[in-house]
């Protein structure tokens, strides 16, 4: 025996926990085998430790394992001087992971030996043949995931039911799906009720007054999920779930499947149609909408309220909801709190604040975006989370930093309920001249109509007379021309500075106008 003794840790793993149950299971024959490595080397002053470092049930591919952070912590503190292992891969199957191993080991002092293979670290060819050999290793899990993967293709082109978790209505069975007769009446109703109702939130109010809950599930560690309300967005994806007209879906393809169908096709269909009719045009909206305040506002808990867009008496209204509300959970709000708020006057006090905070009454949407990082919204006053920027270039005292380091913009505001909205007008230190007049976007549109008099066009003739004009080539002021057809309140609303907040010249110009003034109105966001 030479020197010290040194210390060595073994270390097991095994994939799945399947086995492991046993008197005598994987883990204990790595672990064996190792001890007899070990006490082969005893001349050598190798000492085995006492403790154990296993994994069972932990994949090789991460380093996410209970046994291995507990020998990295203890090589850390000093306590390991050789760590064994029945085989290399059984450390880890990552090349990348790997080499970070190895790195701690190397800093620590640690050599590493893997008993069938006959590898120590502590020389450079040692190293060298580990790397290959934990190439190939690597090169072997990811061939294997792709064998995997594409059995499970073939599986489901053949309309097989490849596992995971039954939707409502049926049960797993062998390698098909069997229906459930009391969950299957339930989503054959909400098929039917949906076409008569057309709406999911109504739906969904339905479902929960009848008490329908989802399925009670009951995983293999015993843990209890399920058996609450259907949500919106559980209901969405049941009514478009392929599954229940006998199909199965893989990576957006469906086939034929083994099982029977829930629903027939002529009620899937048109559940599809009046999905799309609803959905489709409150996207295109969304995307029309001069909603500034996205990702910005939220309400008086802290959660972030979404634009929404709703027409009444042919007129286009648009709001911040909560967005615990639009997903249909309950929203428990503090008496200063609002669940739902007109977005216009919103986005102009916001404006007009910053505006005035940096000294510059015609400031673009686009930089004063970068001077705010949230804006709180409460019955009686609005908070704007000022960034860096902001308070540099702020001509007026901006508030004293709180403890966290955040300066906090407070505009006093009072609520205000018109035709049932709610809607927050500025307070006593609000601005009541919102006029805005971005010389930008008049210069634009002065031009407009200049580019159309040397063709010898005017906007009178109507938009057949542009859409026939061949006299401008230019790609760019065939564009810009067009805003000389806007509605006359629009062109007006743009002149005196009236238009909504983040109405830009290029924003204007790169929106897809349409031909009817009525539609251009609501596109651009400005009411007749």
């Amino acid at each position: 025996m030479t020197g010290k003794p040194l210390r060595c840790a073994t270390y097991t793993r095994k994939s799945s926990d399947e086995g492991l149950d046993q008197s005598f299971n994987s883990l204990d024959a790595q672990r064996e085998a190792c001890a007899a490595y070990i006490a082969s080397q005893k001349g050598e002053g190798w000492l085995g430790l006492t403790a154990r470092y296993d994994d069972g049930g932990f994949s090789g591919g991460n380093m996410d394992r209970p046994g291995l952070t507990r020998l990295l912590a203890d090589i850390e503190a000093g306590r390991i001087d050789v760590v064994v292992v029945y085989k290399v891969d059984r450390l880890t199957r990552s090349l990348s992971d790997f080499a970070r191993i190895v790195d701690r080991f190397d800093r620590r002092g640690v050599s590493f030996v893997s008993v069938t293979q006959a590898f120590n670290t502590t020389t450079s060819m040692g190293r060298l043949t580990l790397n290959v050999l934990l190439s190939f290793a690597q090169f072997e899990r990811e061939v294997t995931s792709e064998r995997i993967r594409d059995k499970l293709a073939a599986s489901k082109k053949k309309g097989m039911w490849m596992g995971g978790l039954a939707p409502l209505g049926y049960v797993g069975h062998e390698r098909t799906l069997k229906i459930v007769p009391g969950e299957a009446g339930t989503v054959r109703w909400c098929f039917a009720r949906y076409l008569e109702l057309g709406s999911v939130h109504a739906l969904q109010r339905e479902l929960k007054d009848r008490g329908v809950v989802s399925r009670v599930r009951v995983s293999g560690k015993g843990r209890t999920t399920g058996g609450n309300p259907l949500g919106r967005g559980q209901l969405f994806h049941l009514l478009k779930n392929r599954l229940y007209v006998g199909e199965i879906v893989h990576r957006g393809q469906a086939w034929p499947g083994l099982h029977e169908a829930i629903v027939d096709r002529e009620t899937f269909d048109a559940v599809q149609a009046l999905l799309a009719s609803n959905i489709t045009p409150r996207k295109v909206l969304a995307r029309q909408s001069p909603a500034t305040l996205v990702g910005l506002i939220r309400d008086a808990t802290g959660g972030l309220m979404s634009p929404v867009t709703a027409r009444k008496d042919g007129k286009v209204w648009r709001y911040y909801v909560s967005s615990k509300l639009q997903r249909g959970a309950g929203v428990a709000m503090p008496p200063d709190g609002l669940k739902r708020v007109a977005a216009v006057p919103v986005e102009e006090m916001v404006a007009d604040a910053l505006r005035e905070l940096i000294g510059d009454p015609n400031a673009s949407w686009e930089r004063m975006r970068e001077l705010i990082s949230k804006v709180t919204v409460h019955t009686d006053r609005m908070a704007l989370a000022l960034t860096l920027e902001a308070r540099a270039c702020a001509i007026r005292d901006v508030p004293p930093p709180a403890a966290d380091g955040s300066v906090t913009l407070v505009v006093p505001a009072r609520l205000q309920l018109k035709a049932g909205r709610v809607w927050l007008e500025a307070g006593a230190y609000g601005r009541t001249d919102r006029r805005r007049i971005d010389r930008t976007l008049v210069a634009g549109l002065r031009r407009a109509h200049r580019e159309l008099v040397k063709v010898g066009i005017h906007p009178s003739g109507g938009a057949r007379a542009w859409l026939d004009c061949r006299g401008i080539d230019d790609r760019y002021i065939r564009r810009l021309a067009t805003l000389a057809f806007l509605a006359p309140d629009i062109q007006t609303a743009i002149l005196e500075g009236r238009q909504p907040v983040g109405l830009t010249l290029q924003s204007l110009i790169e929106m897809p106008l349409p031909l009817s003034w009525e539609d251009q109105r609501i596109a651009i966001g400005i009411t007749a």
